[in-house]
């Protein structure tokens, strides 16, 4: 074997290993970026709006998605090079991260939703309960007659 080939297959060791390495780290990062526990649990609010506001800001992914991005491409790269001695980690990690990220991209959505149909609803009951109440005003049902 010449000299050259010893040092392609170093380097392309080496290489392999920098490939390993930043997928795992763009694994952690896009891990970090997702919303804590208890940023999800407790929320401080006032009202039923307050609360579904604080909880939709707390499950936004941020950099998550770009992070996931980064270990994919880097992890797709590898495999096709076939760069990973054993790379079955790598890729339970990344669709355990993906998984993760559109079950907290989910719970976010369904809070907007929420969050737009809570007013509406909370208007439509004080109407409905104003109509009830001049209902009964008209109808004299709740007025009572002292007697002398």
């Amino acid at each position: 074997m010449s000299q050259s080939t010893l040092a392609d297959d170093d380097l392309f060791g080496e290489a392999a290993s920098e490939m390993r390495a930043d997928v795992e780290d763009s694994l952690e990062q896009a891990r970090g970026a997702l919303p804590a526990a208890d940023d999800v649990w407790d929320v401080d609010a006032d009202n039923t709006l307050g609360v579904l506001n604080g909880l939709k800001t707390a499950l936004d992914v941020g950099d998550a998605v770009d992070h996931l991005r980064d270990a994919k491409k880097w992890y797709t790269m590898g495999e096709r090079a076939d760069a990973f001695e054993d790379a079955e980690d790598l890729e339970a990690e990344i669709e355990s991260v993906e998984e993760l990220i559109e079950t907290v991209d989910a719970a976010h959505e369904d809070v907007g939703n929420l969050t737009s149909t809570i007013p509406e609803l909370r208007g439509s009951l004080e109407e409905a309960a104003a109509a009830a109440g001049d209902a009964t005003d008209a109808d004299g049902g709740d007025e009572t007659v002292e007697a002398e």
